[in-house]
């Protein structure tokens, strides 16, 4: 069974071992692969695993012995689904590996903006904590989270977990989901979207990327948020309106903390780079250690299950 890993740096710089999956059969691994690379990579490979390089209709057609593509996400927009249905191919993802990292992101660019430790610790280095006449000083407004609202939109277990800090940091939580759930934890509250965006001090994204969400927040959006609220997005880029979220941003009007762009490696007119009140951190919510390798373990699992004749984390469409 020949297995191919296409792009396989980001999930396992080298701090991992790829032993658990050359175990089940003649393993390759590539840091990296073009579109263009895949046909002659992948024309022996009965398996295929691939985080984000892209997996076409017109790719998968030219492979014809794969039986199985494995990505090393819970995303699943890379493959083209129903070609590889179609041609009678399995394909699984890895979901809720790492919730707890996620929200400790979310966690990150909450507490940057509320603190400012960045800004501070920049300033005593320079000098300026030398020369001030008081005990200490202070160049941003410091915000207490206590008794302020959180709003998420989108409540699977990513946001249940980002609920969960918010509420032992003191804030009140409200989410709007696709669905209404029939029950939330004590201290959540389910709203509308815009009275959500009305309402809230911060707004965290952990909704899918679909037709109905693409750019959700957007200009007209925007304008039902609070002047001065913090905007995090964790999830997908182009949950966004990049261009109206950086015009809010330049205002002064909102603030904002993302882990995710709606191209990546970000182009370099990309209106968030150069956005005044904007945090970017390089979508590595997801990539502490130990989620990767709970990632890692996962997919291997589901290979396992794939060859012994069950599914495990198979992906319908």
């Amino acid at each position: 069974m020949n297995i191919i890993v296409l792009d396989g740096f980001t999930l396992n710089p080298g701090d991992l071992s790829w032993q658990p999956l050359a175990a089940l059969g003649a393993l390759r691994v590539y840091d990296r692969t073009a579109v263009g690379e895949i046909p002659a990579r992948c024309h022996d490979a009965d398996i295929v695993l691939t985080n984000k390089t892209p997996l076409d209709a017109k790719t998968l057609a030219a492979l014809p012995r794969l039986r199985y593509i494995g990505v090393l996400a819970t995303g699943t927009n890379v493959v083209d689904i129903k070609a590889a249905l179609k041609l009678g191919m399995v394909v699984t993802n890895v979901p809720n590996y790492g919730s707890d990292a996620v929200a400790q992101m979310v966690l990150a660019h909450l507490l940057h903006h509320s603190n400012r430790l960045s800004v501070h610790d920049a300033a005593v280095k320079a000098g300026q904590w030398q020369a001030q006449a008081d005990f200490c000083f202070s160049l941003t407004p410091l915000i207490s989270l206590n008794a302020l609202t959180l709003g998420l939109i989108g409540f699977g277990a990513i946001g249940q977990q980002v609920a969960q800090v918010a509420l032992a940091l003191g804030m009140r939580v409200a989410v709007h989901s696709r669905t209404r759930p029939e029950s939330l934890p004590a201290g959540v509250v389910w709203l509308d979207l815009n009275d959500l965006l009305a309402s809230s001090d911060v707004v965290s994204l952990h909704c899918p990327l679909t037709p109905e969400t693409h750019e959700l927040i957007n200009a007209e959006r925007l304008a039902l948020m609070k002047p001065l609220a913090l905007l995090i997005n964790t999830a997908r880029g182009s949950l966004l309106d990049e261009a109206a979220v950086a015009a809010a941003a330049n205002t002064g009007r909102l603030f904002v903390g993302v882990d995710v762009l709606s191209s990546e490696p970000p182009s370099a007119d990309n209106p968030l780079l150069h956005a005044s009140n904007v945090t970017i951190s390089p979508h590595i919510a997801w990539a502490t250690q130990q989620a990767r390798q709970r990632l890692l373990d996962i997919a291997v699992n589901n290979l396992i299950a794939f060859t012994q004749g069950t599914r495990l984390n198979q992906v319908l469409g």
